[in-house]
């Protein structure tokens, strides 16, 4: 065929430049948070993650998601998924940079090797970096977990679903000291960077994942309805054994080498761990029903599974079920803030990308006026979005601190709770920035379109907005609480009169609720106060004015786009441009 036009006009795609070098509001909260960390290996993840090669794995995970074969062609049951090779490629990058272990485990001495890929494929040509916590600077190694969330953050930002595993590793790993002895045994693997996706005995693996289980189709959130019965049957070596019988309605990753599970004992809800294979080498009793068609998420599997005689062992006391999940579901919070946020940040680099190349009525995107008070509202959101998560995660790595503590207690649901509302109505507008480019799934922009089916995960995953309001309310009947929440807003003083207000009012606030119906609205204005107070600290004085002139003073329409006349636009967007 002739050529019939030119294509021109069209945006470069936003591909082979560093995540981390280019995110200043992050980069900042980091200076905040933990003042003495080597940064540089975070540099190198960013290189990693924003490369054109890994770019390609999120994209073909995704387009290939996983098959379960629940028997093998002759007839016998098998249960297992099968994933595409860009999957063991991300879950290799992932682990190599330690995100599922660094605050659990000593250094690791070197990165996964490069070569070839797992079942065969050939590995991406992309540079592992060093593992997180490896290489630094003097007085860093008390910011594990700060480290760690600013990785998992970047990561989010290429591809969120293979965090799901990641993540309940990390959050599994210290709640399975409740069993010492199990412990010992699988501690320093979970810990481990090395990637091994075999299903084989854990003796014979470098590495280890763990995954949960913990809803039923009777209960979802509600799981002291749980109706999974555990039966004792015997102790070994890692302790009470037991029989498990029943199911689970969501069972994410169920390729992982072992799950924390919820199961009704003689003393009441209790927790088991329960491993995919036995110690001797056969397989685990874990039926694998179907696999979940989920909105997003579509590179990780979510399984519904029903366990026949299933052994597992018993982790913490019997009857203790509920404290053992909280402090996991805590962890795994923090995860959903800081998906959401990475969510959030590629959303708006990719709209600020899109809209500095396309040009309309004359000049570019970027240069009408509308547009940047979009662009400019965006940036705002996520600036203080990520401040927020990068606060909580500080909170995490200073447990014998009083004030730290109660700010973990009060900030996991206000976080969780806040930036995951926001983010589905974030996605939206940064895909109207493309215009129909961002509602298509092929090619580089389709990524727009698979972080808006994967935005509202994290708001339901791990306790949904009733859930985490309700939490925020128990956590302000500590006695600390209230004076916790007051000191960390102590910087509002003489900053701003609509942030001075608001935070002279809460403690007030706080005190006077009787009943539970405005939780919701206690928990977005508590996480808007401290979201302001952290921008006073860590961001230029453009960002937190507008910020606080439309989320706290009222100047402020019900849409992305509504900024005042009077924000300084230009240097609100120059903050957060990707390149």
């Amino acid at each position: 065929m002739s050529p019939t036009h030119e294509v021109f006009n069209q945006p470069a795609p936003l591909a082979d430049y560093n995540l981390f070098a280019t995110n200043r509001p992050l980069r900042d909260a980091l200076k905040f948070n933990a003042p003495a960390l080597d940064t540089a290996e975070l540099g190198r993840l960013g290189a990693a993650l924003g490369s054109s090669a890994m770019q390609a794995h999120a994209r073909l995970a995704n387009v290939h998601g996983p098959v379960l074969h629940s028997h093998d062609r002759f007839g016998r049951r098998v249960d297992q998924v099968e994933f595409h090779p860009s999957y063991h490629e991300l879950m290799k990058l992932a682990t190599g940079s330690g995100l599922h272990g660094t605050p659990w485990g000593s250094p690791h001495p070197d990165p996964l090797p490069g070569g070839e890929g797992v079942g065969g494929a050939t590995a991406s040509p992309v540079l592992l970096p060093l593992p997180l916590g490896e290489g630094r600077g003097e007085g860093s190694p008390g910011s594990p977990h700060v480290e760690r969330a600013a990785g998992f953050m970047l990561f989010t930002e290429l591809e969120p679903s293979t965090l799901c595993p990641i993540s309940m590793s990390y959050a599994a790993t210290p709640a399975l000291r409740g069993n010492t002895a199990i412990y010992a045994d699988w501690g320093p693997k979970l810990a481990s960077r090395a990637y091994d996706p075999e299903l084989k005995p854990w003796q014979a693996k470098a590495g280890l994942t763990m995954g949960m289980g913990m809803t039923e189709k009777q209960g979802g959130s509600d799981v002291r309805a749980n109706t999974t019965r555990a039966e004792p049957v015997g102790r070994d070596g890692w302790g009470e054994r037991y029989a498990l019988t029943g199911h689970k309605w969501f069972f994410s990753a169920p390729m992982c080498d072992a799950f924390l599970v919820l199961a009704q004992a003689k003393s009441g809800l209790s927790c088991f761990f329960l491993p995919r294979v036995l110690p001797d080498g056969s397989l685990n009793a874990i039926r694998i029903q179907r696999l979940k068609d989920k909105l997003g998420n579509k590179a990780n599997a979510s399984s519904e599974v029903e366990f026949e005689n299933a052994q597992a062992w018993l982790v913490g006391e019997e009857g203790r079920g509920i404290p053992q999940i909280l402090e996991m579901g805590t962890m795994t919070r923090l995860d959903c803030a800081l998906g959401t946020s990475g969510l959030m940040r590629q959303a708006l680099a990719l709209a600020l990308n899109h809209t500095s190349q396309r040009k309309a009525f004359g000049k570019l995107l970027v240069d009408q006026p509308l547009m940047r008070n979009v662009l400019a509202d965006l940036a705002l959101e996520s600036e203080a979005a990520t401040a927020l998560a990068m606060r909580l995660a500080r909170a995490f790595d200073r447990p014998g601190d009083a004030h730290e503590a109660a700010m973990a207690r009060l900030l996991t649901p206000v976080a969780k709770f806040w930036i995951c509302k926001r983010g589905s109505h974030f996605a939206q507008e940064a895909m109207e920035c493309l215009g129909g480019n961002g509602y298509v799934e092929e090619g580089g922009e389709g990524v727009m379109a698979r972080i808006y089916r994967e935005m509202p995960l994290n708001s339901i995953w791990e306790g949904a907005g009733n859930i985490m309001a309700l939490d925020l309310l128990r956590a302000l009947r500590k006695a600390d609480a209230v004076a916790a929440l007051a000191q960390e807003l102590s910087v509002a003083k003489g900053a701003h009169p609509a942030l001075e207000k608001l935070a002279a009012a809460l403690p007030t606030r706080i005190e006077e609720m009787a009943t539970e119906i405005e939780a919701r609205r206690l928990a977005q204005d508590v996480a808007l106060a401290v979201q302001a107070a952290l921008l006073q600290q860590t961001a230029p004085a453009a960002v937190f004015s507008a910020f606080c002139d439309s989320r706290l003073a009222g100047n402020w329409g019900q849409s992305f786009g509504t900024l005042g006349a009077g924000t300084d636009f230009d240097a609100i967007i120059a903050r957060a441009m990707p390149r």
